[in-house]
């Protein structure tokens, strides 16, 4: 193996899994619109998206997460691993994030979007019940 790498160092040859293809990227959205619209972990909880849903959804997640991961600060000379992770754990944050948001009560989930409305709200029963 030393002799391997040796030879590589010698070649100037380099290995990066950082940007993913396409291909790899058109994967990744395949596995989420079926964790999202099979039975898996999330599903059990959550319970499951029609799979047009998922696949709009999973198109969004994946693009938003590799922006992330594209925009991260990683070393220099890092090989990948570590702007794969931070894409990686963008996907699995927003996967959690919009199934918890979609099970959440109308009026929870509303609160979730618009701060305002919550403060509105949390003022309006604060003064019926002082009443």
């Amino acid at each position: 193996m030393d002799d391997a790498t040796s030879k590589l160092e010698q070649m100037n040859i380099s290995f990066s899994i950082w940007p993913p293809t396409q291909r790899t990227r058109d994967a990744v959205k395949k596995g989420i619109v079926e964790s999202l619209s099979t039975t898996s972990i999330l599903s059990k909880r959550y319970g499951t998206l029609l799979t047009e849903e998922a696949t709009a959804v999973a198109e969004r997640m994946e693009d938003e997460a590799y922006a992330a991961a594209s925009s991260a600060s990683v070393p220099a000379d890092d090989d990948g691993i570590e702007i794969l992770q931070v894409y990686s754990k963008e996907i699995s944050e927003r996967m959690l994030d919009y199934m918890k948001s979609r099970s959440a009560s109308p009026a929870a989930a509303s609160s979730t979007l618009n701060e305002d409305s919550t403060v509105h709200d949390e003022e309006s029963s604060t003064v019926e019940t002082q009443s």
